[in-house]
């Protein structure tokens, strides 16, 4: 119910600041490309009774390409609304020298194993922009997340994959400053963290105004967080090396 209240109040939201924009309202569409690799990736399911391995130390995860985009609606001078699709697929594979109980399935140790690990993302936010000056801007605002997520285990002729679906509701911030005519240090992010666990999705970089409606970008993104409960307990951070191009049009 808590859920179905924050979705309703991010459209309504949505729906008031569509009906007050002016239809000269810049848009804009950010792409980013670049290496992707784990970091920690930590894992127990049954949170309580499944057997602690990790991805990315018991058993070798293959680094990757990722694609992510984000679409924002400029809808007044310091009002923004923004869409973001993130997908995220990570291979392991390799052995465990233990018995291996994960959710509901038990491999024998030194089985030789597959795994895939899934976080896809998609979110809405609605940003307001606190700091507006010639050099220096900054706002803050929130982030409607879905999280859409997954893990697969197999091996020994066995298959499992523990998948979850959820909401989860963050603080949004971005900090731009200029340091030179036409490069700029882009500091941005969605993070937030609660007593059922924490996230972190934050970008440092810098950007280079290669057209006056082109700025090129490149920069480090980590993702980080996990859940702690009885259900589940995965706590992972991933590394992402970036680089893409913001068009406003």
């Amino acid at each position: 119910m808590k859920t179905r209240r924050v979705i309703g109040l991010a459209i309504g939201l949505s729906a008031s600041l569509f009906l007050a924009a002016d239809l000269r309202a810049q848009w804009s569409l950010d792409a980013e490309t670049g290496r992707v690799w784990s970091g920690y990736n930590d894992i127990r399911i049954p949170g309580d009774t499944g057997t602690l391995f990790s991805l990315s130390k018991d058993l070798k995860a293959d680094a990757g390409v990722f694609l992510r985009a984000r679409l924002t609606w400029q809808v007044k001078p310091r009002h923004a609304l923004s869409v973001l699709f993130a997908p995220l697929r990570l291979n392991a594979s390799g052995s465990v020298d233990k018995i291996l109980l994960y959710n509901g399935e038990t491999f024998p140790a030194a089985t030789p194993l597959k795994a895939r690990y899934i976080f896809n993302s998609y979110r809405l936010t609605y940003r307001y922009t606190l700091v507006s000056g010639d050099r220096l801007k900054f706002g803050i605002g929130f982030t409607a997340k879905i999280r859409d997520a997954g893990i697969k285990v197999e091996g020994g002729g066995k298959t499992t994959e523990k998948t979850n679906v959820g909401f989860v509701p963050l603080i949004n911030f971005r900090l731009d400053w200029q340091l030179a005519e036409k490069l700029g240090l882009i500091f941005e992010g969605d993070a937030l963290a609660a007593p059922q666990g924490r996230a972190e999705d934050v970008f440092l970089g810098f950007g280079w105004d290669a057209a006056k409606a082109v700025t090129l970008k490149a920069g480090y993104r980590i993702v980080e967080g996990g859940a702690d409960n009885d259900e589940v307990y995965t706590f992972a951070l991933v590394n992402y090396l970036s680089f893409g191009a913001l068009v406003r049009f």
